[in-house]
């Protein structure tokens, strides 16, 4: 068993897309549109379609421009091998940090935090092992 991917609704999809290709480095993997139900899907991801690598679904309801995030919900966690040198190129994507790299409260690990332009909260976390791993955020 494996996590296949994650979904999240956005209110604009072409401005999530843009977000998660351009500032998060993410590949475009497929799209498809589903008249009859009224909604769009983006399935996005690092590794070019590796099917051993999870996958970001953007589910676009539509004529629905936003959404309540909910309590319940947290954030998506990606590894990169340089959080500081990864805030930086998402800062000049035009991208907003909102926690800059820094050690995690009680402990070593090197994280940061950003959010999509739908409010949604990506954790990076500095695994240097992650520098071959064939993410499309690079130090």
């Amino acid at each position: 068993m494996r996590i296949l991917h994650t979904m999240l609704r956005v209110g604009d999809l072409q401005r999530s897309i843009d977000f998660y290709t351009k500032v998060m480095g993410m590949e475009l993997l497929r799209t498809s549109e589903n008249a009859e139900y009224a909604y769009s899907l983006a399935f996005l991801g690092y590794g070019g379609g590796n099917p051993d690598q999870a996958e970001l679904e953007l589910t676009y309801n539509w004529g629905q421009s936003d959404y309540e995030l909910g309590t319940a919900y947290g954030h998506i966690a990606i590894g990169v091998p340089d959080a500081q040198a990864v805030c930086a190129q998402i800062k000049a994507a035009g991208g907003k940090v909102t926690r800059e790299a820094g050690p995690v409260k009680g402990g070593t690990t090197v994280i940061a935090f950003v959010e999509d332009p739908d409010g949604y909260k990506i954790e990076l976390i500095e695994r240097p092992d992650d520098r071959a791993a064939g993410t499309g955020l690079s130090a």
